[in-house]
């Protein structure tokens, strides 16, 4: 595998308005209200509709609403209890990353995964449930059928997130170098928050199970 032509591959298709930024927006959103400490606000009164909104529409744009998914048949008010799970997550989950993987923290995201499944609509798979950790928290990268594809794995778990924290120890410099800052929505230029190291991986294998 390549892992500089996958990244060069990716990241060669981003701009303001092409489909990837809709993670740089969405990203930027919730990241911006923890910075600020406003994650208490993001569930309540006109933000929590802006909340969902952000949510809603960068799932939409990264392929969650196709025909056969039940969030197709709801309005953004279904994303609200997804919010709530959100505003209350504990302060170190929001620290948790690939270079970050241990035991405790593995456990955390998993709990963080629990909570988000049992605020969506029955049934949501590993996909959704990991498009949203990475798209708000960028923690995990997204297991849909092209990284589990390029990865080699075919469940979100404990054994897969190990295997993705080797995969940073191994790959540290260029994963490290590949951190682009995020495209911020109204200037359409680059802002001081970088991309993750979860989100540079999830973008590795995204391509190569793609390719």
């Amino acid at each position: 595998m390549d892992i500089e032509r996958n990244l060069r591959a990716y990241l060669g298709a981003r701009e303001p308005t092409a489909r990837y930024a809709s993670f740089d927006y969405c990203f930027n959103y919730f990241q911006s209200r923890r910075e600020l400490d406003e994650l208490s606000q993001i569930a309540t009164g006109p933000r929590l509709e802006l909340s969902c909104l952000h949510l809603g529409f960068y799932l939409a744009s990264w392929g969650m609403l196709r025909g056969s998914s039940v969030l197709l048949r709801r309005s953004v008010k279904q994303y609200a209890p997804v919010v709530e799970v959100i505003a209350a997550a504990k302060p170190e989950v929001w620290e948790i990353d690939a270079h970050r993987y241990t035991a405790e923290t593995v456990a955390s995201l998993a709990d963080l995964a629990m909570q988000l499944r049992t605020a969506l609509p029955e049934s949501a798979s590993d996909i959704l449930v990991t498009k949203i950790m990475l798209g708000v928290f960028g923690s995990v990268p997204a297991f849909d059928t092209y990284f589990k594809k390029g990865f080699g794995v075919w469940t979100f778990g404990k054994k897969a997130l190990q295997r993705v924290g080797e995969f940073y120890r191994n790959n540290t410099d260029v994963i490290e170098r590949h951190r682009v800052p995020t495209i911020d929505f109204e200037t359409g230029k680059e802002t001081q928050r970088r991309y993750t190291r979860a989100k540079v991986i999830d973008m590795i294998f995204f391509v190569e199970g793609g390719s």
